[in-house]
């Protein structure tokens, strides 16, 4: 028999805690390797609560005149650096120490099932100074930023058992300067000379690095998620796949899992076609084709055209599926309504996959 295709959780899940979200997983669905604990709390809107770090920081400043503010709460007003720069603890490893002493109950207790991972989803280093530092003082924060950063890094993977963990580093601002040219709704130059898909894929082996071998690894690529919306739509698998067969050439470990999105109306096998000429080896593809608005069957429409480009990562003989499966990102800006339900298609697309 076939073994359950598995579900992929990005990260941001949007239920009232770290507690809440593992349960809810753990009771819906039986084929996830690994759990995160929904980037709750301040980091909601994913990276946006680094900004209220920065505004403690000293040698950084603010630019520009106080404005709009994301959901009345994060200024978007750019930072840069005015002298020598001393940040705070980024927060990361706090959260995942507190959430794994959940995750570890759960597991002991039988809740969550032996052998699942709990997952700590981490942005990258470049991806937050695109985001936030304004292009003049890109190049001089970057190193300070990554070395604050692999801090983190390290103190989680000082604090959880290793055999227990997953890392997945995000990527996605990097998309806005990689497709820069294609109208994105934000425009991002490197500061960095030479190929731009070569340094963005130097800095993400750097990551892959910094993660022990026996941890597992893995990239969320993503094309943004700024209120359920990209800021360019993929015109095909192209610049993913290109990322990709970089960053499996340079990585220095073994990347164990990958996620890309796949946009709602990509149903044709024209999307795809770019990741036929990957070599994925013991790495995992995982999809993005669950999509709430068509459910089931717009899930096996995306299914059925991505089996022509990405053949089963593992041989036959051992009835794995091809590919795993995921939302295109994470779902914790959507409303709570439909955490559940979105956990529930999940299963539902897992079975019908399988069956």
């Amino acid at each position: 028999m076939s073994s359950p295709v598995p579900s992929h959780l990005v990260g941001s899940i949007n239920l009232p805690d770290a507690s809440a979200v593992l349960r809810a997983v753990a009771g819906t669905l039986d084929h996830a390797p690994r759990v995160p604990d929904g980037e709750v709390g301040e980091r909601y809107y994913w990276i946006q609560f680094q900004t209220l770090r920065f505004d403690r920081a000293a040698g950084l400043e603010r630019v520009g005149e106080p404005g709009h503010r994301i959901r009345d709460t994060f200024d978007v007003r750019p930072f840069r650096v005015t002298g020598e720069v001393s940040l705070p603890e980024l927060g990361y490893a706090a959260a995942a120490r507190e959430s794994f002493a959940e995750f570890a109950r759960l597991q002991a207790a039988g809740e969550i099932a032996a052998g699942t991972r709990f997952q700590v989803s981490l942005p990258t280093p470049s991806g937050v100074v695109a985001a936030f530092i304004e292009p003049g003082s890109r190049a001089a924060f970057e190193p300070l930023y990554r070395d604050a950063l692999l801090a983190e890094a390290a103190a989680i993977q000082a604090a959880i058992p290793h055999a227990s963990l997953a890392i997945q580093w995000d990527v996605a601002t990097e998309f806005a300067l990689l497709e820069r040219e294609r109208g994105a709704a934000f425009r991002i130059e490197p500061w960095w000379e030479g190929d731009e898909a070569d340094g963005v894929v130097e800095r993400l082996a750097a990551l892959a690095a910094a993660v022990a071998d026996d941890v597992q690894l893995g990239f969320h690529l993503c094309y943004g998620d700024v209120e359920e919306a990209h800021f360019v739509q993929p015109a095909d698998a192209g610049v993913l796949a290109d990322v990709i067969q970089r960053l499996l050439a340079r990585s220095p470990r073994t990347v164990d899992f990958l996620h890309l999105p796949v946009p709602i109306e990509r149903d044709d096998e024209a999307y795809f076609a770019p990741l036929a000429g990957i070599e994925w080896g013991t790495t995992q593809p995982f999809l993005g084709l669950v999509h709430h608005e068509d459910g089931v069957d717009g899930a096996l429409r995306r299914a059925a055209a991505a089996r022509a480009a990405v053949p089963a990562f593992a041989s036959a003989r051992d009835g794995r599926a091809p590919f795993g499966i995921a939302t295109e990102c994470g779902f914790g800006r959507g409303p709570a309504k439909r955490t559940v339900p979105l956990l529930e298609l999940h299963r539902d697309i897992a079975a019908a996959l399988t069956a």
